[in-house]
């Protein structure tokens, strides 16, 4: 039963993970891309508007970071409940 648990407790925490980087996902692509791009748009970064440059160039840094942070939370989620790769 504790083997149930602890992969009922594992999956919790999987989810848990994935459930954050979508949400950072929607939110850097889609809202700053296009919901919110009219009033980034106000500010500038390299003498382009900021909702246009998370649509072209932003998200794409955003996502290669959320890349490695979910890799690394991952591995730690893994150690805690004994499931890393040896």
């Amino acid at each position: 039963m504790s083997s149930d648990n602890n992969a009922k407790a594992y999956w919790s925490a999987t989810l848990g993970l994935l459930t954050k980087v979508l949400v950072v996902w929607f939110l850097v692509s889609y809202g700053a891309g296009i919901l919110f791009a009219p009033a980034l748009n106000s500010i500038s970064l390299g003498g382009y508007p900021l909702g246009f440059w998370f649509s072209q160039q932003g998200s794409i840094y955003v996502f290669i970071a959320l890349i490695f942070w979910y890799a690394k939370k991952m591995g730690e989620i893994d150690r805690r409940f004994g499931m890393q790769e040896d």
